[in-house]
């Protein structure tokens, strides 16, 4: 019996990821998501996937972010029609997720249709519409927990295991009788992080698909990064301007609001007003209450003594636009975190254009900016950047503290592959060149696995 891997998104970038395996009679996607940060890669959404949609048998989802499950709709509109296995927990995230997408895009394209018209311009349809998210979530049909085995066929089981990434997160161990398992990471988690619990281990990999965001780096420690945290709002306080946190609304906003209330029940935290400008990362804090089997000790225990871990005098839900706006009449005082989480789109941008020129302002960035957009042209301390069509000079204090990322960092992917004492190939997806590179060294040098590749797009081994 042959197998078959094929790599039809995730490789050379951070998004999109996407990987066809065809063995023992079935074609199983692992993950199927959007591809982000900036025009050129943002393309790659309308072209053929490399693949004939209606040929899967199974989409086996690890998590429930955009670059991971964004392009699910358009799987179903080229002819999908198999099952979707996830965590209950990323379906009740993804279902958010695609629906805040479908919703954006119907909104750009209708902005952008009035203007193009008036110029005589073609304009692009939405990738896909709220109705076709609706459709697509039909397919979502079976829900696993960790731990628990699946048979696809009598050849085949799949078991889902916590990845410590976000909530619901998974990587995925694909049994194959007679020829051992292929083990996809999904995006690996970070270590000792609030409210979620560490990644478990897997041992038992002969061939391992593995992410590598941050392969050529180590993060801060999680208590450098929080009172790194801690310092620069109130350094920005005695400046007399606002802290403003670009924040991905799934975990990061979360973590956020659970170190912010920490803070204030320690006494560090002066007077202020905090804002969560972001329904989607509301909507997700209101589906982690709903899952609290799936939060870490600590977290259980803040619940059961102290209450909501997400909550803290001064925090206020800005739910509508209106109260979006009110908050840039405010000049001081004020901690604003909103999405988007690398300044493409969202509120952020509105309170960027208030903030960004004003000395006395912060940006802190406490995620992956990838290349090509906006939050990458501020972290790279660009002198003018441009929102809204309009240019703005970087005079506020930018601050980047890697250490609250979800992903592992260098150290943690190879202790995490190094459990497998069998490795035969190694697969290197998620990542930017120089990163992927570096790992794939450091894998050499330790002598962890008889093969590493670095694919390219729809890039096929046989093995």
């Amino acid at each position: 019996m042959s197998v078959h891997l094929s790599f039809h998104g995730g490789v050379g970038t951070v998004s999109g990821s996407c990987h066809l395996l065809q063995t023992g009679g079935l074609n199983i996607l692992v993950d199927c998501g959007l591809f982000q940060g900036g025009t050129d890669i943002e393309k790659k959404n309308h072209e053929p996937f490399g693949f004939d949609p209606a040929s899967v048998d199974y989409l086996l989802l690890t998590h429930g972010h955009l670059d991971h499950c964004g392009r699910i709709p358009v799987l179903v509109k080229r002819g999908f029609q198999g099952k979707i296995i996830c965590t209950a927990g990323t379906f009740d995230i993804a279902k958010i997720i695609l629906m805040d997408s479908a919703k954006i895009q119907e909104e750009d394209f209708e902005h952008w249709k009035r203007i193009k018209q008036r110029r005589g311009q073609a304009h692009e349809e939405p990738l896909y519409t709220t109705a076709e998210v609706l459709d697509a979530l039909r397919y979502f049909n079976t829900f696993v927990r960790y731990r628990e085995e699946i048979k696809l066929n009598n050849r085949i089981s799949v078991t889902f295991r916590d990845s410590g990434h976000i909530f619901g997160s998974s990587f995925i161990e694909i049994s194959v009788k007679g020829l051992g398992t292929l083990v996809f990471s999904g995006d690996l988690g970070n270590r000792d992080k609030p409210i979620i619990k560490d990644p478990t281990i897997t041992d038992k990999a002969d061939v391992l698909i593995v992410e590598g965001t941050y392969g050529n780096r180590c993060h801060k420690s999680i208590a450098a990064s929080v009172e790194e945290l801690k310092q620069a709002i109130l350094d920005t306080f005695r400046r007399g301007g606002n802290v403003l946190i670009p924040s991905f609304a799934v975990e990061r906003a979360q973590d956020l609001l659970f170190f912010l209330r920490e803070f204030h029940d320690q006494g560090d935290l002066p007077p202020c007003r905090a804002f969560l400008d972001s329904p989607m990362a509301i909507r997700i804090t209101d589906v982690m209450r709903r899952h609290p089997y799936l939060f870490d000790k600590e977290t259980e225990q803040i619940f059961a003594t102290k209450g909501d871990p997400f909550d803290f005098p001064g925090l206020e839900f800005t739910r509508t636009s209106e109260d979006s706006r009110q908050i840039n009449f405010l000049k001081n005082q004020s901690i604003i975190i909103a999405g988007s989480g690398m300044c493409t789109g969202g509120r952020i941008k509105h309170h960027l254009k208030h903030n960004i020129w004003r000395k006395e302002s912060s940006i802190i960035f406490v995620g992956y900016q990838a290349s090509g957009t906006l939050g990458r042209a501020i972290v790279d301390r660009k002198r003018k950047v441009r929102i809204f069509g309009e240019t703005y000079r970087v005079r506020a204090h930018v601050s980047t503290i890697g250490g609250f990322s979800s992903h592992a960092d260098k150290d943690i992917l190879i202790d995490w592959l190094s459990h497998n004492k069998n490795l035969n190939h190694v697969f290197l997806v998620h990542g930017e060149d120089d990163g992927l590179t570096a790992l794939k060294k450091e894998i050499r040098s330790r002598k962890k696995a008889k093969h590493i590749h670095i694919p390219r797009l729809h890039q096929k081994f046989s093995l």
